[in-house]
């Protein structure tokens, strides 16, 4: 699934692309894309002429705010894409729901083979309209936060490290691969209890979120093997080069060159260095 430095990342493409365009026509192939609302038509007729006037994440949310008393939403699941196409002409990807024209040319496309993602229109107030919105924690990017404070928080929740940090109503946007990347970087173990960190431990995580976020967005995202995760423009990130630890089972730990393990909990995988990640 994107994570934040992935939605980061198509956002900024997109205030680039799309901001100030004029929507001219919408297609939707796929209603499951558009599922809240009463069918394609009435998703259609709801962007149908309007300016997109400001671009914004939350979390793993991205927010295109239009002129008027409404905003598209937009939330890419598991494998979810937006692809810019300079004209009309250009073949269309398997599994195209949605596409956007836009008054000046060009269209903004939705692709998702696996329909997990949605896109839907909502009132001004977008945050008491939609409750998976209203929900989500600080950002770790946008928000400004101490490390005393992020302490406390961390402290008081009494859960494991990783639990918590993909925890959306704790903090937006992180999922599985940041989180195994972010511990890495301040050499906590994945089940250590919040509550049991230091002050030194606190500020070594609050620096490594930071850190390995903001290098993720400069690297421009994550892609694995299926190559689901691509760019406004269709390219794979750069950032799983750098990865490490996730996806490097049985490789050097680069910090102490013990070798990485893959441990299963709840159906999901985590990688650490069992040696310096305490």
């Amino acid at each position: 699934m994107p994570e934040l430095p992935e939605v980061e990342t198509i956002r900024r493409d997109l205030e680039k692309e799309v901001l100030g365009k004029r929507i001219k026509h919408v297609e939707v192939t796929g209603a499951r894309s558009v599922r809240r609302h009463e069918s394609p038509g009435d998703f259609a007729s709801r962007l149908d002429g309007k300016k997109i006037t400001a671009i914004h994440r939350r979390g793993k949310y991205l927010l295109l705010r239009l002129d008027g008393p409404e905003v598209l939403v937009i939330h890419l699941g598991m494998s979810g894409q937006l692809l810019r196409a300079k004209s009309a002409r250009e073949p269309l990807e398997r599994h195209t729901h949605v596409v956007i024209t836009f008054t000046q040319g060009g269209q903004l496309r939705y692709v998702d083979p696996r329909t997990f993602g949605e896109l839907f229109v909502t009132g001004d107030d977008v945050e008491h309209q939609v409750p998976d919105l209203a929900h989500l924690g600080l950002d770790p990017i946008d928000d400004v936060i101490s490390w005393s404070h992020f302490g406390e928080r961390l402290r008081s929740r009494h859960t494991k490290l990783k639990t918590l940090l993909m925890d959306q109503r704790f903090l937006a946007g992180i999922g599985n691969l940041y989180a195994d990347e972010i511990l890495w970087g301040a050499g906590l173990r994945h089940d250590r209890s919040s509550e049991t960190l230091s002050s030194q431990e606190i500020r070594r995580l609050a620096r490594s979120m930071t850190e390995t976020l903001q290098a993720a967005i400069k690297h421009r995202g994550s892609s694995l093997a299926d190559e689901q995760y691509r760019d406004l423009f269709g390219e794979v990130g750069d950032f799983q080069s750098h990865h490490q630890v996730y996806g490097r089972e049985g490789k050097a730990c680069p910090r102490c060159r013990s070798p990485i393990v893959r441990i299963r909990t709840q159906g999901r995988s985590t990688f650490m260095c069992e040696r310096c990640q305490v």
